[in-house]
């Protein structure tokens, strides 16, 4: 058993090169082989987001706080919500941030496969993320 106690691990900025805006990541597991899962809490502030990207397994993601906003490629641009969970199939190119006027905290669970956990593509244009966002509830 590992116990990482709270504060022991600091809080990161995101990498720059996959994200717009200001967004920091906290760990919460990284678990070691042959596990593969790994999640991070991530604090957008408003208006950034992630690049367009994939995952190999997939993605879930679990709005902690605030007003966010996700999109699948030729999908519409969706509102998510505190106690909102979204699914991301594996390979499904999306995206996912805050809205423009509101933070957005999210927990995010992934796995890895072969240490990479996300295939990061081009950064979302203004004109997709402007996009008039709707009711994120299928």
């Amino acid at each position: 058993m590992d116990i990482h106690r709270a504060g022991s691990r600091p809080t990161g900025r995101a990498n720059l090169a996959y994200f717009t805006g200001t967004v920091w990541q906290d760990p919460i597991i990284e678990s070691p082989p042959p596990a593969r899962a790994v999640a991070l809490r991530v604090a957008f502030e408003p208006g950034a987001r992630t690049n367009w990207h994939t995952h190999p397994f997939g993605q879930t993601i679990h709005v902690l706080s605030g007003v966010g906003r996700a999109q699948v490629w030729g999908g519409p641009v969706r509102e998510i919500r505190p106690g909102d969970t979204v699914w991301f199939a594996a390979g499904e190119k999306h995206w996912h941030g805050a809205a423009p006027d509101s933070q957005m905290v999210h927990l995010a669970i992934q796995e890895a496969l072969d240490g990479r956990t996300a295939d990061w593509l081009e950064p979302v244009s203004e004109a997709d993320y402007d996009g008039r966002p709707q009711d994120g509830v299928d």
